[in-house]
């Protein structure tokens, strides 16, 4: 494996992928020069115990045919395949093995880094990457650059933050819709539609 590129991650349920995450996915690939980016789905994790994902074959599939047009996009499965609940200081850990001397820079919604703090052995995820912020509607920004000099000043975590538009769009807003029978075209790459409904995923 060559040294010295810059590879970006994305993890998450990806339930389903939709352009919000693509879109995060390029701009913060563009803005910081990131060689490739890495979509990882999340398999067990912790955090969402109670909530019933959609079968993790089913999210592998939408995220690579939401990532097959872009050279620079790449699944990873590790998640999925790994038994038992995932963290990510786990799958930074092999990541750290399997890319040595790569720069790792992990993207994330300004929601979720409020939540930081709360990961599994935070101080040494914080030591294994960087992270890079994109703006989710309904976290002030004033409260994000409070989070990021506090995590900054006692776990000496790096935070970029990433600037352009953000897009209102979620995973939860898609499967409502489709619950009641509304339509998600253009919220979720053309690929993406069609295999939801070929599947009739989400369907209540």
């Amino acid at each position: 494996m060559s040294v010295g590129r810059r590879i970006g991650i994305l993890g998450g349920t990806f339930d389903p992928v939709h352009i919000g995450h693509v879109f995060a996915a390029e701009a913060a690939r563009d803005a910081y020069a990131l060689d490739y980016v890495l979509f990882i789905p999340a398999g067990d994790p912790p955090h969402k115990k109670n909530i019933r994902l959609a079968p993790g074959k089913d999210r592998i599939e939408m995220l690579r045919r939401a990532a097959e047009h872009n050279p620079f996009f790449k699944v990873d499965p590790r998640e999925v395949e790994r038994k038992g609940t995932t963290y990510t200081i786990d799958t930074l850990r092999e990541l750290r093995e399997e890319y040595p001397g790569n720069e790792l820079f992990f993207i994330i919604g300004g929601d979720t880094l409020l939540e930081l703090k709360n990961w599994c052995e935070f101080n040494s995820v914080a030591k294994l990457c960087r992270f890079i912020v994109y703006e989710r509607p309904g976290v002030a920004m004033d409260e994000q650059l409070k989070e990021a000099n506090w995590l900054e000043e006692t776990f000496n975590a790096v935070i970029h933050f990433l600037e352009g538009p953000h897009l209102e769009v979620s995973s939860k807003l898609i499967r409502k819709r489709l619950k009641n029978n509304q339509t998600i075209r253009y919220l979720v790459p053309e690929e993406v539609y069609k295999y939801i409904i070929e599947h009739n995923l989400y369907k209540g």
